[in-house]
């Protein structure tokens, strides 16, 4: 495919990831696994593996799946707020992966240390400039901004706001961006702002490779921007990390299940320590329910704003094509603006 004005722009998120196209499918939990991340690859780009809070030795096995045949380099998703994050701490340390990416909170400097003396590539989200910053003097080696548009577990601060507070500044490592991108022409725009590369989730769960229960794809083609909505927080006493899905029954049933646990902290007959298990807990198994058995009303329909501007199944091979071909064309078109 013809990137000459992309090359000019992603060299050094190529070279940081070791792929064609520094196109990356974000982790999302029993969608990103070793099938996806191997599609993904097989076209050029980047995939990310999802630990979930899936069992070590379960995440030990489809690391190694994920090498099997002519695999493209990789990385592995790990949810520091897990139950099984130790676990799948241990299981990435002894495994050949190259890039591990901490997700859902930010990692202690120990972690990152533990990583890199394995021979890690370390990559963090930055949910404001400050924890951007952190994670710099932490040792990471690329950071990921992530705005709240995205699907799953988000921050607080939109792309746009990122992008100028942490972006524009330059804190010195490649900067992925993520969140409410779904277009060939978005990705040039921001790959022209600094960006080393850009993540995209919902639009590949519209994959035909990704093995996502067909339920869950076609209430993606459905839904509306304004549908994916992310999740209150009641009582600081109960942090939450806000979580974005499709508006139905399960996001009902989360709100009720805070106001419950809240009662039995009030009451002293659960710890807050049990309590926030019991809340990440809710989602994985919400997950689960609408990813793999196709229950959209009573499961987590984990998805970002971008829902909105995806309404069919394509194959990994033509989602690609499209966004490289759509963003050349409007780098072309922004170089004729600019006479």
């Amino acid at each position: 495919m013809n990137t000459i004005q992309l090359d000019k722009l992603w060299q050094a998120g190529r070279e940081f990831l070791g792929v064609r196209y520094p196109i990356l499918c974000g982790a999302m939990t029993w969608i990103s696994d070793s099938t996806l991340v191997k599609a993904v690859g097989r076209e050029g780009g980047f995939g990310c593996l999802a630990a979930g809070n899936m069992p070590g030795d379960m995440l030990a096995e489809e690391i190694e799946r994920c090498f099997d045949s002519a695999s493209t380099p990789f990385a592995v998703n790990l949810v520091t707020i897990a139950p099984n994050f130790p676990a799948h701490k241990e299981a990435v340390l002894a495994s050949k992966a190259p890039v591990v990416i901490f997700a859902g909170n930010f990692p202690k400097r120990k972690d990152v240390a533990e990583m890199k003396a394995a021979g890690k590539k370390v990559v963090a989200f930055a949910s404001t400039d400050s924890i951007a910053a952190q994670m710099v003097r932490f040792g990471v080696d690329a950071l990921f901004l992530e705005g709240s548009e995205a699907g799953g577990h988000i921050g607080h601060v939109s792309l746009i706001i990122l992008l100028q507070q942490v972006l524009f500044k330059n804190p010195g490592v490649p900067i992925f961006v993520a969140g409410g991108i779904a277009t060939g022409r978005m990705m040039a725009h921001l790959l022209l702002m600094g960006a080393a590369g850009v993540q995209m989730g919902t639009r590949f769960v519209m994959s035909e490779e990704c093995t996502a229960h067909p339920n869950l794809k076609a209430r993606f083609a459905k839904a509306r921007a304004r549908e994916a909505m992310s999740t209150p927080e009641y009582d600081k006493r109960l942090p939450i990390v806000a979580v974005r899905a499709l508006k139905n029954k399960s996001s009902e049933e989360f709100s009720r299940l805070q106001f419950e646990l809240l009662k039995q902290l009030d009451a002293g007959a659960i710890g807050h320590a049990e309590a926030q298990f019991q809340v990440e807990s809710f989602w994985m198994g919400g997950l689960r329910k609408a990813a793999i058995d196709g229950d959209v009303e009573h499961g987590s329909c984990m998805a970002g704003q971008s829902v909105g501007l995806v309404d069919r199944v394509q194959p990994m091979q033509a989602i690609i094509a499209e966004l490289i071909s759509d963003a050349e064309a409007e780098l072309g078109a922004v170089k004729e603006r600019l006479g």
